[in-house]
C-alpha cells in the first residue's frame, strides 16, 4: 500500500456551528417579527419612517447572516506529508511548472520588489529544467526590462548559493533581513545582491537605462525596444532572460526559463485590466512550455518556502482527486504586520477562516496569488465533453512543446498571442482563460471553475507558503478594497449572481459562500443606518428600542452577543489574538463608512453609465515616518479625503449622542428607555478613537487633516438640524 499523500479531518466546531445557526435563524425570525409589528402600529408618517429604516437596516442583516452560514456547516482542515511524494512519484516525472508574475507600474510597484519575488521562486527546490517563470509587465517599462535584466545576471550565482547552502528564506532582500550565517561565501553574495539593488533603484530613480547598460546584447534590446514604442502605443515586447537548455550558473547547473512578457496595448482596444495580462501569459506560456501547473504570484507576494510545489504535488499527483481539481488554493500571509494588526490587513476571516468552511465543500475560492492551477481547467469542465477547444491547436493544454523558446517561429507567433487585437472573436473571457466581467478576476474565475463541476483544496501548511507587503496607509486600504466591492457588485447583479446561477450550479451552501463575498458592500447600508440614525433620535430624546424590561430587549441582546461571540471565538480558535479580533470588527465597522459606501455608490455610478476610477494599482512604496508610526498602531489619515467625512461625521455625531444621552441620565432621564441607542452610541464612539485621536490629540502628518475636521463638524451639525426639525413636524 502506498503512503498517504494528504489527509482530511473536519473542525470540532461543526457541530455547534450547526446548532447555533438554527437557534440563531429563529431569533432572527423573531426580530423581523417584531419589526411588523412596529410597521403595523406606526402612528405617524415620522414613526413609520424610523421603524421602515430600521426594519431594511435588519433584513439586510438578516440576509447578510445566513451567507455566512455556508462557511461554517462542513470546515475542515488538511494536512499534506511531502515526504512520501518521492516514494511514489519519479522526480523525472514531476510535471512542468509556469510561474505568472504580474506588475503594471515600475514607481508604485518598485521593480527591485518585482525581482525578489521572481527570484525568490526561480530558487524552487524544483528540476530547473522543468520550472519556468513568466513576469508580465502591464506598464510597459524599460526599467522593470533593465531590472529583470539585471535579475537574471544575479540568479546564476544566487541559486547555487542557496542550493548549495540549503537556504529557506529564497528572496534575497529577506534572506539578509534575517540572522543569516557569517562567511565570506556570504559576503560576497551579499555585496553583488546590494550592487544589482542599487543599479536597479539608480535607473529607477534616473529614469535613463542607458547609462547602466553593461552588455552588447542588452544595447541591442534596448535599442529595438525604443523603435518599436515610437511606432505604437504599446507594442507587444517578449524577451527571453535565461533559457534553461542554454544558460547555466556559476557552478555549471541549467538554469530555470524567464521571459519577460510585456503584452500590446491600444487606448481604442479594452485591455480586461490583469485578467487581460494573466490570459496573454496563458497564450505565450502555452506556445513556449506549457506547463500543466501554474502558479499565480503578484510582483509583492515572495515565496516563504522553497518545497512549496511539493506540498501542491500531493494533491495533484492524487489520481483520486486529480481529474477533478482545479486548483489548491494557499492563504495570503503578510510580511509587517504591526501588533494589534490595526487595519486587518490579515484578513483573517477571508483569507484563513472562511477557506476552510468552503474546503468542506467544493473548496475555496481563488483569491489571486498563491494559486497553482491546473493549466487544463482553463479549458471547460472537467469532462472531456465539456472541453473547450481553442483557437489554434499550440494552445491546447496537451499541446507538446519541441522547440527552443527563442526560436523565431516561437518568438513571432508569442508576439501575435500578445497583441492588443488578439481575442477579438475568440472565447478568451468568456469560456476559456481568466474571466472577464469583474474587476476581481480572481473571484470571478474561480466562481466560475467551481459552477462547472472543478473543486480546489485550500492548503495552509504551519510555515506560510508565501508572504506578501500590505499598505500601511487607512486611504491605500480602503481604496484597494473600493477596487474589490466595485467588482464583487458586478458579480452580485449580473446573470451569474451566486443567488440564481449558482443555486443552480453550486448548490445552496457554497452559493451562499460565494453570496457572502459577492454582496459585502451592501453592509454599508445597516452599518451607515446604525451609526446616525439612532444617535441622531436619542438627540431629540426620543426612544426607538425596546426598554431593557421588556421581553424583546433579550432578542436584541442575544443576537448582538450570539453574533460577536461567535465571531470572536472563531477567530481565536484560528490562532488570533483578542486584541486583533477586536482590530478586525473596528475595521469592519470602518469600513461600511468607508470603502463598502463608496463602493457602492461608484457601482451605481458605473452601471447608469457614468465614467468611474477604474482600476488603479494599489502603491508597494514606503515611507519611513509612514511605516513608525504603522509600526506603533497609529491610523494613518494625512489627507483631506472626501472619502474619511461620513466616519469622521459618523464619530462626531455618536460622541453628541453618548454625551448627552449620558447627561439626560445623570439629570433624571429614563436610563430604561435609552440604554440601547446610549450603548450604540458608546459602542460607535469607541470604536471610533482613533479617529477621535487623529482629530484632536495628534500633530504628526498623519492626523486627520483640520479641512475634513471642520467639514465633518459642520455636516455632523447640519444632520442634527435637519434630523431636529423633522422630527419637530
Amino acid at each position: 500500500m502506498e503512503p498517504p499523500l494528504h489527509s482530511v479531518r473536519p473542525l470540532h466546531r461543526t457541530i455547534f456551528n450547526r446548532i447555533f445557526a438554527v437557534i440563531y435563524s429563529i431569533a432572527l425570525l423573531l426580530l423581523l417579527f417584531h419589526h411588523a409589528l412596529n410597521l403595523f402600529s406606526s402612528t405617524s408618517i415620522l414613526s413609520f419612517f424610523i421603524s421602515i429604516s430600521m426594519f431594511i437596516s435588519d433584513l439586510l442583516l438578516a440576509f447578510m447572516w445566513p451567507t455566512g452560514q455556508g462557511f461554517r456547516i462542513c470546515p475542515v482542515t488538511r494536512e499534506v506529508f511531502p515526504e512520501n511524494l518521492e516514494k511514489t512519484v519519479d522526480k523525472k516525472d514531476f510535471p512542468d511548472l509556469d510561474i505568472f508574475i504580474c506588475t503594471a507600474d515600475p514607481y508604485k510597484e518598485p521593480p527591485v520588489n518585482v525581482v525578489n519575488t521572481a527570484l525568490s521562486v526561480l530558487a524552487y527546490d524544483y528540476p530547473t529544467e522543468k520550472l519556468s517563470v513568466y513576469v508580465s509587465d502591464d506598464g510597459g517599462s524599460e526599467l522593470t526590462l533593465f531590472a529583470f535584466m539585471e535579475a537574471a545576471k544575479f540568479g546564476t550565482h544566487w541559486l547555487p548559493f542557496c542550493r548549495e547552502n540549503k537556504v529557506l528564506d529564497r528572496c534575497p532582500e529577506a534572506y539578509f533581513r534575517s540572522k543569516y550565517t557569517l562567511n565570506s561565501e556570504t559576503d560576497k553574495i551579499k555585496i553583488m545582491y546590494e550592487q544589482m539593488k542599487k543599479r536597479i533603484e539608480n535607473v529607477v530613480e534616473s529614469g535613463k537605462v542607458s547609462e547602466y547598460i553593461t552588455s552588447e546584447e542588452e544595447h541591442e534590446a534596448f535599442i529595438k525596444w525604443n523603435k518599436e514604442f515610437t511606432r505604437q502605443d504599446h507594442p507587444a515586447v517578449i524577451q527571453v532572460l535565461l533559457e534553461s537548455c542554454k544558460d547555466k550558473d556559476v557552478t555549471g547547473f541549467p538554469m530555470p526559463n524567464l521571459i519577460y512578457v510585456s503584452r500590446e496595448k491600444s487606448r481604442t482596444s479594452p485591455h480586461q485590466f490583469k485578467a487581460g495580462a494573466l490570459n496573454t501569459l496563458l497564450r505565450v506560456s502555452a506556445v513556449m512550455t506549457n506547463g500543466p501547473i501554474i502558479l499565480i504570484q503578484d510582483c509583492d507576494m515572495i515565496s516563504n518556502d522553497p518545497r512549496t510545489p511539493y506540498n501542491v504535488l500531493c494533491y495533484f499527483m492524487d489520481a483520486s482527486i486529480r481529474p477533478k481539481l482545479a486548483y489548491v488554493q494557499f492563504p495570503q500571509c503578510f510580511n509587517g504586520l504591526n501588533k494589534n494588526d490595526i487595519y486587518s490587513s490579515e484578513m483573517k476571516r477571508w483569507f484563513h477562516i472562511n477557506p476552510m468552511g468552503m474546503d468542506g465543500l467544493l473548496g475555496p475560492d481563488n483569491m489571486g496569488p498563491g494559486c497553482f492551477f491546473t493549466r487544463r481547467a482553463f479549458f471547460g469542465g472537467p469532462s472531456m465533453s465539456l472541453f473547450v477547444q481553442p483557437e489554434l491547436p499550440q494552445l491546447s493544454p496537451d499541446h507538446e512543446v519541441n522547440s527552443s523558446i527563442k526560436s523565431k517561429h516561437i518568438l513571432e507567433l508569442a508576439d501575435r498571442l500578445a497583441g492588443c487585437n488578439y481575442e477579438k472573436g475568440t472565447n478568451w473571457g468568456s469560456k476559456i482563460g481568466f474571466r472577464y466581467g469583474s474587476l476581481v478576476e480572481d473571484y470571478y474565475t474561480g466562481y466560475h471553475l467551481h459552477s462547472q463541476g472543478w473543486i480546489s483544496i485550500f492548503c495552509q501548511p504551519k510555515r506560510p507558503a508565501f508572504l506578501g507587503d500590505i499598505p500601511i496607509t487607512l486611504l491605500d486600504v480602503i481604496n484597494q478594497q473600493i477596487r474589490w466591492g466595485v467588482g464583487l457588485l458586478e458579480v452580485a447583479f449580473s446573470r451569474y449572481s451566486p443567488l440564481t446561477f449558482g443555486m443552480q450550479a453550486l448548490g445552496p451552501l457554497m452559493s451562499l459562500c460565494y453570496a457572502y463575498y459577492a454582496f459585502n458592500s451592501i453592509w454599508s447600508i445597516p452599518i451607515t443606518t446604525y451609526s446616525f440614525l439612532p444617535q441622531l433620535i436619542l438627540l431629540n430624546k426620543i426612544y426607538i428600542f425596546p426598554k431593557v424590561s421588556d421581553p424583546w430587549f433579550i432578542l436584541y441582546a442575544f443576537l448582538f452577543l450570539g453574533a460577536y461571540g461567535q465571531d470572536c471565538l472563531e477567530f481565536i480558535l484560528a490562532q488570533g489574538t483578542l486584541t486583533r479580533w477586536w482590530s478586525e470588527q473596528r475595521i469592519w465597522l470602518i469600513r461600511g463608512l468607508t470603502n463598502e459606501l463608496f463602493g457602492s455608490l461608484e457601482y451605481l455610478i458605473k452601471i447608469m453609465g457614468f465614467t468611474t476610477q477604474g482600476f488603479h494599482v494599489t502603491s508597494k512604496l514606503v515611507d519611513d515616518e509612514q511605516s513608525k508610526r504603522y509600526d506603533r498602531g497609529i491610523f494613518e489619515f494625512g489627507v483631506a479625503s472626501p472619502i474619511f467625512l461620513p466616519l469622521a461625521t459618523a464619530a462626531i455625531i455618536n460622541l453628541a449622542a453618548l454625551l448627552h444621552g449620558t447627561m439626560q441620565i445623570l439629570k433624571g432621564g429614563n436610563f430604561d428607555e435609552s440604554f440601547v441607542q446610549l450603548f450604540i452610541s458608546g459602542f460607535g464612539m469607541v470604536n471610533c478613537l482613533p479617529v477621535f485621536e487623529a482629530m484632536v490629540l495628534r500633530t504628526d502628518k498623519g492626523r486627520m487633516p483640520i479641512k475634513t475636521t471642520l467639514i465633518s463638524i459642520i455636516s455632523a451639525l447640519c444632520l442634527y438640524i435637519v434630523a431636529s426639525f423633522i422630527l419637530k413636524i
